[in-house]
Parts: structure tokens; sequence; C-alpha cells
């Protein structure tokens, strides 16, 4: 019996990871369903750019996620493996990043040669906005927003330490505050340059470089909503035709640092076309267990094999999307 207590704590230990285990396979499963699903109804390459707080380490420490070289890799892997005339589709739902692996994807997406919409369930900002201004359309369901992209230097924005530095005395300003100003300025001619790149062919040439100054000079503060109707004004090609199956794929990227839903409702029918999850098949190029941030689908949507009919499920309570 002494034996057993003391190796109580061993198998609770194995089981933890057992469970996380499984529960990671079983995500996987999920995530591979719902893209093949959507790619085979749509007829596109769809990748998934999603962002929350994610555990790190043993301890679980929350980390924010954010787009990183890392991602650019993926991204770019992704997009180089995707048939020239198939259509590129990508879900954001990022907070922005860093400039270089942001603009690396964007420019990545603007040089595929079919047709590339970006979907925005909830927010793109930032470095997500700047990988938006590389589609051809830009889809926002009916609260979500775009940002600002002008550049932050040394944790300021640029265009502020810009206005600080001109209108102060210069023998009153460090040396320091100088040195920001000059950064400053650059980057934002940088990101202006970038925002006309990307916006070409999109909208007029004129349009383009009213939006990417409107965009980067610092006019508003960089996490300031940028809605549908005020996106339209600013001249993006922006709609609200988002599809259904768009919006709940995100149901599957839930916030596994919160362990405690903050908000709950009841459905109050059930949905038809709910599905069970089901366990494929993954042919050619899929995403991998344990994906960091974002997931594809697999190269030939027809070569999936279902195991399991689909049943209709009961209503229950569901865990509210952000």
């Amino acid at each position: 019996m002494e034996g057993f207590w003391g190796a109580l704590p061993i198998l609770l230990i194995v089981l933890f990871f057992l469970m996380r285990a499984m529960a990671n396979r079983q995500r996987h499963a999920d995530l591979t369903h719902a893209f093949s699903k959507i790619q085979k109804k749509r007829k596109s390459r769809l990748i998934a750019i999603v962002h929350r707080q994610e555990p790190m380490g043993l301890l679980g420490i929350p980390m924010l996620r954010y787009i990183d070289l890392n991602d650019a890799e993926d991204v770019l892997d992704a997009i180089r493996k995707t048939p020239p005339n198939k259509p590129l589709e990508l879900v954001l739902h990022t907070p922005g990043g860093l400039v270089l692996p942001a603009l690396q994807i964007a420019r990545a997406i603007k040089a595929h040669p079919a047709r590339k919409t970006v979907f925005v369930p909830h927010y793109a900002m930032s470095g997500g906005t700047l990988l938006a201004l590389a589609a051809d359309e830009i889809v926002l369901s009916e609260h979500a927003v775009l940002g600002p992209i002008d550049p932050q230097i040394g944790g300021l924005p640029a265009a502020s330490v810009l206005r600080v530095a001109k209108e102060k005395p210069i023998q009153d300003t460090e040396d320091y505050t100088l040195v920001l100003a000059d950064v400053g300025g650059m980057a934002i001619t940088q990101l202006q340059k970038a925002a006309r790149e990307l916006l070409s062919g999109t909208v007029s040439e004129n349009a383009a470089i009213s939006i990417a100054e409107q965009l980067s000079s610092g006019r508003w503060t960089h996490d300031y909503p940028i809605h549908h109707g005020e996106a339209r004004e600013l001249g993006l090609n922006v709609s609200r035709d988002m599809p259904k199956e768009i919006m709940e794929l995100m149901a599957l990227f839930p916030d596994t640092v919160r362990r405690r839903p903050s908000v709950r409702y009841l459905e109050e029918e059930a949905r038809g076309e709910a599905q069970n999850p089901h366990r494929v098949t993954m042919t050619g190029y899929a995403p991998q267990e344990g994906a960091r941030s974002f997931s594809y689908g697999p190269w030939n949507p027809k070569e999936l094999k279902r195991e399991h009919p689909d049943r209709k499920r009961r209503p229950v309570w569901r865990r509210g999307e952000d």
C-alpha cells in the first residue's frame, strides 16, 4: 500500500501528460476535418493565422502570440506549395507582430497569381492589417476591425517621437530622442512605401498613396479600431460577405489559458449543419500536430476518407466567441 501511495504522484503526472496529448491529437483531427471541408467547398487553399495566449512550458505560463519569423517560414512554405491557379484565402486573428515577417508574408500573398482573399472574423491589427493590404478583397464580419500600421520605435509611436523632436528646441532634446526620431522617420517612410506596393493593382495609384499615408502616419493611436465603414472611406476594398463556415472555424482556436470561460450562452435550436468531429486520412501537405499559430488543410481534399456518418447534436451550452 505504501508503494502505491508513493507511486501515485508519478501516475498522476503521467496521466496529465497523456490527457494533454490526447486533447492535442483530437484538436488536430478537428482542425483537419474543418479545413478539409472548407477547402473542398471553396476550392481554395485556406491558411489561418490565429494568435491567442498560449501556455508555455510545464508551468503553463501564458504568452501572447504575435506574427514572428517562425510564422513567416511556415506560411511562406504553405504558399509556395499552393498551385498558382488555386485561390488563396487567409483567416486572420492577430494583434500584429514584427514588421519583417509580416512584410515577408504580405509580399508572398501579393505575388500569388490566383485570387487572394483575407477574412477577419474579429480583428487583425498592425501587422495583421499589413497582411490584409496584400489581398484582392478584405472580408470583415459585422464588428471586426483592422488597425493602423504606424511603426513603433523603442516601444513608442514613431510619429509621436518625430513630433516631439520637431517641436522641442534641439538644445533641450536628448541625443537618444533625436536618434529615435531619425529611425522613426525612416520606418514611416518604409512602411508607406510597402503599403503602396501591396495595394498596387487593387486600388488606384492615388488611393494607394492616400491609404498608405493615413494608416502609417500616426494620425490615430496604434490600437485604433478601423471598422468596415471607415475602411471603405479610406478606400480599401472591403466587404461584409463573411462565410458562416469561417466564423465557425474560430471555435476550433480556443484560448487555452483562460480555463474558465467568462461568456456563455444557450443555443435555442440544434444546428442541422453541425458536424461531429471526423477522423480523416491525410494526404499530401498537411498541418502538423502542435503547430504554433496556424494550420492549413490537405493538398487534395478529394482524398479525404470519412469513417463516421454525420449526426445532429442536441442544444448545448457553448462558450461565447471573442
